[in-house]
């Protein structure tokens, strides 16, 4: 049984949730610090994280952010934070949905079967190559002969679509889906945008793409 892994600073929220998600058949663990929840997601991957945001090391996004570099784990955020722009922030950054606290116990058990249910996407490797470009996915970091090449979130969210499937063609709908939501599948133009300025980085001749590859009007593929 994959566990699920509560993470969160109050230990009366941490063992409620504990002793609900066991009564449920759960396995769980439990973290109180962002660099603890970090550690064992690495060492046992779990099914799905609860994550507050409000961490006494780290901040939560910064948790998301680090577990988005190597894992598609589903993220559900409960935190007291309830301003539309600490969700969004959340959100951009890889969670799969936000609950306010106080929440509804019923319904975060909803929403994590809903989850579970997903299928869950294929890792991307450790390490790539993109023409004379080193990706390192679990350091979040591209290195090319000169040196350091920045990636915006949006780009290392697309990146690692394509990285999890080398050779195989992904469908433009999905990737859309899963970097934007389902409600932006018919905005292929956000790809084409995306994928032109990753070219630019990262491809030896942005204009005759060898690893970045369009099928025009279908979606794109990593070609190794």
């Amino acid at each position: 049984m994959s566990h699920i892994l509560v993470v969160d600073d109050e230990p009366q929220i941490l063992r409620a949730l504990k002793i609900n998600l066991h009564a449920r058949h759960y396995s769980v663990l439990t973290a109180g610090t962002g660099a603890e929840a970090l550690e064992l997601a690495s060492r046992e991957v779990p099914g799905a994280v609860l994550l507050d945001l409000g961490l006494p090391d780290l901040d939560g996004v910064d948790i998301i952010r680090g577990l988005r570099a190597w894992s598609p784990v589903p993220i559900i955020v409960l935190s007291g934070r309830d301003s539309t722009a600490e969700k969004i922030r959340a959100l951009d950054a890889g969670a799969d949905d936000y609950l306010t606290k106080p929440f509804d116990l019923d319904e975060l058990l909803a929403r994590l079967r809903v989850v579970l249910r997903r299928p869950v996407a294929e890792a991307p490797p450790p390490r790539a190559v993109i023409g004379d470009h080193e990706v390192d996915v679990a350091a979040a970091t591209v290195t090319g002969p000169d040196g350091p090449v920045r990636l915006t979130p949006t780009e290392w969210k697309i990146l690692l679509i394509l990285l999890a499937q080398p050779g195989r063609l992904v469908p433009g709908r999905q990737i859309l889906r899963e970097v934007w939501g389902p409600e932006q599948e018919e905005h292929g133009n956000y790809l084409r945008v995306y994928l032109a300025g990753m070219r630019r980085k990262l491809e030896p001749d942005p204009t005759r793409p060898r690893h970045l590859i369009t099928e025009p009007g279908i979606g794109y593929r990593y070609q190794p």
